[in-house]
């Protein structure tokens, strides 16, 4: 009924003002670049093949059903570089067709990209790299963020940590890169909002944890101190599902595991959210993602921007995208807008454990001047992000 009556809205629209409108057609690319995968200890949960690239897809049929009545067109053309395989060449390409970029890749592959002569005018969405210096001191004018930077994920954690008055923490960390980026914004965010960290501890056993871990896990918790809250830095999501239930102390966790501070989940349904799980479970037959969410709030981002200004101009796109006119619907509870010192798109971070929503941040009494939304990682008044100020 509520999609009736919208479809109904968007006729009117069209037959009253459809003078106003030119016919306008636009096309996005797709970018993606397949990473080898570490050894993990299970694989129960495989990330998909279609992961991004499915999420993308429904942004484009939403667009599609609002652009039919505005004359509007959307196309998407895709790349997939496989590993080794020449992903500056799968760039230009895409250049060479649209200005308008969706981008699944590592860190130093975005920033290649980012820095290509030809991307200069082009607008890119990073819906995959989570580093918190993208949208700090390696930020790029030319690339937005829709999915959240580890920073506004370990913010949602602190925030909640604080309301619940667990404020003694302790870590355990991989040894992966990624796990060691997460362990320092666990550390930062502890910092920003008077978290104690009583103690990290890297995990270094290499042991079957599926076989050993009622027996390793308690002895390599024994020495920590006394704590509320015991965090994983996992994000490589090999030995953090072994952590719940097996420590010494009895005590909750969080982090990579147990709860999550996440972009997207399966449990998060209300906000008209469900509307858009079902619809994507249909379309890829699983549950939508973070990273499939980053991709369609991508899309729908260029669609709204499209609508707004009945324009495919990269310049007057990225312009409006910037600006205070710019509202995202997300199935968040409050419209998301993007942050004009360093692109990161604004959103609620959902607190998750496998079956529930438990809560989302920005949570009650944190305050900011601008939105609370902007008490989530990097702020404006500590961002070193030049780019966007050139």
């Amino acid at each position: 009924m509520i999609i009736r009556s919208i479809a109904k809205y968007l006729v009117i629209l069209w037959v009253c003002c459809g003078a106003a409108y030119a016919e306008v057609a636009v096309t996005i690319g797709y970018l993606e670049q397949l990473e080898p995968q570490p050894p993990v200890l299970s694989n129960l949960d495989p990330v998909p093949a279609d992961e991004g690239l499915a999420g993308a897809g429904i942004g484009l049929k939403d667009n599609a059903t609002t652009g039919r009545f505005l004359k509007q067109t959307y196309a998407l053309e895709a790349r997939i570089v496989e590993e080794g395989g020449d992903f500056a060449a799968a760039a230009r390409d895409l250049l060479s067709i649209t200005p308008f970029i969706i981008v699944k890749a590592p860190r130093d592959k975005l920033l290649a990209l980012a820095d290509l002569p030809e991307a200069n005018a082009a607008v890119i969405f990073n819906v995959s790299a989570n580093d918190t210096d993208l949208r700090d001191a390696s930020c790029r004018a030319n690339v937005l963020h829709t999915l959240p930077s580890r920073a506004m994920l370990t913010d949602a954690l602190a925030q909640f940590g604080v309301r619940k008055k667990w404020t003694d923490w302790v870590v355990i960390a991989g040894p992966n890169p990624k796990d060691q980026a997460y362990a320092d914004a666990l550390e930062r965010s502890a910092k920003k909002f008077g978290v104690s960290i009583r103690e990290s501890k890297v995990w270094d056993i290499d042991a079957d944890m599926r076989r050993t871990a009622f027996q390793e896990l308690p002895l390599f918790t024994q020495d920590f101190p006394e704590h509320d809250l015991l965090v994983v830095a996992d994000e490589t999501d090999d030995f953090g599902r072994y952590v719940p239930m097996n420590l010494w102390q009895p005590r909750p966790v969080a982090g990579t595991e147990g709860l999550v501070p996440t972009a997207w989940h399966r449990t998060v349904e209300q906000w008209g959210a469900a509307q858009l799980q079902k619809r994507f479970d249909r379309a890829a037959d699983r549950p939508m993602r973070s990273v499939d969410y980053a991709a369609w709030a991508a899309m729908r981002a260029i669609g709204e921007a499209v609508t707004r200004t009945n324009q495919a101009d990269a310049a007057a796109i990225r312009g409006y995208l910037l600006s205070d006119k710019f509202e995202l619907a997300g199935f968040k509870g409050r419209p998301l807008t993007f942050r004009s010192w360093n692109g990161q798109l604004r959103q609620p971070i959902p607190l998750i454990h496998s079956r529930a929503l438990v809560a989302q941040a920005p949570l009650e009494g944190f305050l900011h001047q601008r939105t609370e939304l902007d008490t989530l990682g990097i702020d404006e008044a500590e961002s070193a992000c030049t780019a966007y100020r050139e």
